[in-house]
């Protein structure tokens, strides 16, 4: 994946059908960074020690300081976006939509705005589900990740997989980002360059590749700027939280109801820092952590993807249709033979002429991580790639993109790496730091180190400068804050969990000792019965809750 910062491909950039969106994260969204020194081992429950060490570590890193909340009171300047009315009209069935408008620069509000879409499944009359109970609690927002997937789209594809009982009291509503669907979307390159983008060698053998691929990651930021303009300066997580408490407000909610995944994690998370006294029952899923500069996150981010493919190595040895033998390291040594081949080889396809490179396999088996129910389609896919067609991992990379049929591309990448620019200064000043970096990529994840150091160097050419640093979020005053991590989650390592829950002066941690990204709404009661009952009752999970095998 160009993973979560960095070439921070959204990690993962599709809303599956239980509620779960294999979109990005967000450490560059591309992937994560540190020193060998700092690596942990994402899939161990104790890598970090309890949330309060992990609270305490944070604090102690240089440059790295708390999120300060903003005054209580609505600016005066503010007021006419916070005094809105929403004009809520049917659009598909059983939803309703809506428009609104914020600054495009909440510093100075009379400068432009941005217009923001809006869609809401109406709570239902009753419920079956865990605590149905009675009585309107409100709206419930929800955010599936990226940064770049689409809330709207998600809120449509997931409202009648709720639980009853929350659909029963909630109206849930989802809001695309600035930037972001029908929000003002950005927009880079055309089908055909971003065919090639997606092609580009990220594992770099001599000088005239490198060049490629630098050439390859301006040409990228470019797209951006010339489409995009002022804008790309605004588009910031903390601007979109900001964004949210004029929703919250428009809605007629006096606290905000949130369940993030992924990137929504960060995005809810900042929420809370920024606006601690209207912050109601928050669920946080697949946390991010937002404490690691750009480098240390991509390249744990690493280590995550490097645990969730041992998990399914281990998986496919035991198996018959296995194509690459019958122990983990077997595994590995031909993941990695396979790889080089198609580095020396692009594989053909059946997808017109378009041929499988290294950078695209790689991503398809990144997106397989991502849900162990992908874990057969891959078993096929290299199998097959092992005997010359590329066509199962191609789709697999395209599906990670999403990439149409057609050959067109949504906005997902673009607004990914728009945030991700923002958000963090740049973890690499040119190809000379990514070399130097490569060796502690590959020891956190032999697999896919390489790929994860280089892929985080395209926001070294972005035009516009990051306006965020890495910082801790204390929320101190806001209620209860759930937040759930999975032992071998790949996009979000369980680790950031960990250290989110700790550094949340209120945060409690739930544990699902499992696979795949981010856990509730996915198949465990046990995760889905707690979130339930707290977004029902306001009783949140006992502290050090776990679920799973």
């Amino acid at each position: 994946m160009r993973a979560e910062r960095g070439r921070r491909r959204p990690a993962v950039a599709a809303v599956l059908a239980a509620g779960l969106l294999v979109g990005g994260c967000s450490f560059s969204t591309s992937t994560p960074r540190a020193s060998s020194s700092d690596t942990v081992a994402p899939g161990s429950p104790s890598a970090l020690g309890s949330p309060s060490a992990t609270a305490s570590a944070a604090d102690a890193r240089p440059g790295v300081t708390p999120l300060e909340p903003l005054p209580a009171a609505v600016p005066a300047a503010l007021a006419p976006y916070y005094g809105q009315r929403l004009a809520w009209q049917p659009c598909d069935e059983g939803f309703e939509c809506t428009t609104f408008t914020v600054p495009l620069d909440y510093d100075h509000p009379a400068g432009g705005d941005l217009t923001l879409s809006a869609v809401r499944a109406p709570a239902v009359p009753a419920g079956s589900g865990t605590g149905a109970g009675s009585g309107r609690l409100g709206s419930l927002l929800l955010n599936p990740g990226g940064p770049g997937g689409s809330a709207v789209d998600y809120v449509e594809a997931v409202a009648r997989t709720y639980d009853g009982g929350v659909r029963a009291r909630y109206d849930l509503v989802g809001v695309d980002p600035r930037g972001v669907g029908r929000s003002a979307p950005v927009t880079c390159l055309g089908g055909e360059r971003m065919d090639a983008y997606s092609a580009a060698d990220i594992t770099p053998d001599d000088q005239a590749e490198i060049d490629a691929l630098v050439a390859a990651d301006k040409e990228f930021a470019e797209g951006c700027r010339q489409r995009v303009g002022d804008r790309l300066g605004h588009l910031s997580t903390v601007e979109t939280a900001r964004d949210l408490d004029v929703l919250r407000a428009l809605l007629g909610d006096e606290k905000l109801n949130y369940v993030g995944k992924s990137y929504g994690t960060f995005l809810g998370a900042t929420y809370a820092g920024l606006f601690p006294t209207r912050t109601g029952r928050i669920v946080l899923d697949g946390a991010m952590d937002p404490s690691l500069d750009a480098i240390t996150g991509n390249r744990t981010q690493a280590g995550g993807f490097e645990t969730a493919w041992a998990a399914f190595a281990q998986d496919c040895a035991k198996r018959e249709d296995c194509p690459l033998g019958r122990t983990e390291q077997q595994a590995g040594e031909q993941l990695t033979a396979l790889f080089k081949a198609i580095d020396a080889q692009p594989l053909t396809t059946a997808d017109g002429g378009r041929r499988l490179t290294e950078a695209q396999a790689t991503t398809g088996v990144i997106q397989a991580m991502y849900a162990d129910f992908l874990w057969p389609r891959l078993r096929t896919a290299l199998a097959d790639a092992k005997t010359g067609d590329g066509s199962g991992l191609l789709k697999l990379s395209d599906s990670y993109y999403e990439r149409g049929s057609d050959g067109s591309y949504p906005n997902l990448m673009f607004a990914n790496m728009a945030v991700n620019c923002l958000d963090l200064p740049a973890p690499f000043t040119g190809p000379g730091d990514v070399q130097q970096a490569v060796a502690d990529f590959e020891r956190t994840s032999p697999r896919f180190g390489r790929d994860m150091a280089w892929m985080a160097l395209t926001c070294t050419y972005w035009p516009v400068k990051a306006t965020g640093a890495a910082h801790t979020i204390r929320a101190a005053g806001a209620a209860p804050i759930v937040v759930v991590g999975t032992t071998r989650d790949p996009a979000t390592p369980y680790a950031w969990a960990q250290s989110l829950a700790g550094q949340l002066e209120s945060g409690r941690l739930l544990t699902y000792e499992g696979d795949g990204h981010t856990a509730y709404g996915r198949h465990d009661a046990c995760v889905d019965g707690a979130v339930n009952r707290y977004l029902l009752g306001g009783e949140p999970p006992e502290q050090g809750k776990r679920c799973g095998a």
